[in-house]
């Protein structure tokens, strides 16, 4: 059985920092990889930890999936001027037959859901932005 450890992280970096952009939209913000992964802890060399370039790797992969758009990188540490791109707005906003948006429904699954609900959720969102 593989180690699904990465994947996990993975859907959580991905759902926090689409949660703080949408708790910013539409003003652009500073989104810090620290603050979506926890603290990093450099070794020696100043090099960040595995843990805090895989967090940077999911914000950059949201971007180039067209999730989110940011102008920038900051030495490892954080993306600026960072945004929700339209398609991201509305997968969302979008509503289930509950009538609960996508956005409430992450962030219960982020603070409060297990890996596995999570990942169940993220993978949802992911089906139904590519219709869009």
């Amino acid at each position: 059985m593989l180690d699904d450890l990465h994947i996990n992280d993975f859907y959580r970096d991905a759902g926090r920092t689409l949660l703080a952009l949408f708790n910013q939209f539409p003003a652009p913000a500073t989104v810090y990889v620290e603050d979506i992964a926890g603290p990093d802890t450099p070794d020696e060399f100043g090099l960040h930890s595995p843990r805090h370039l895989a967090c940077l790797g999911a914000i950059s992969w949201l971007k180039q999936s067209g999730y989110i758009h940011f102008t920038q990188l900051v030495r490892q540490e954080a993306v600026e001027e960072a945004v929700l791109s339209h398609r991201g707005f509305l997968l969302l906003v979008g509503k289930n037959d509950a009538g609960e948006s996508s956005a409430h429904r992450l962030n219960e699954a982020v603070r409060n859901g297990s890996s596995p609900q999570l990942q169940e959720l993220m993978e949802g969102l992911m089906q139904r932005f590519a219709a869009l």
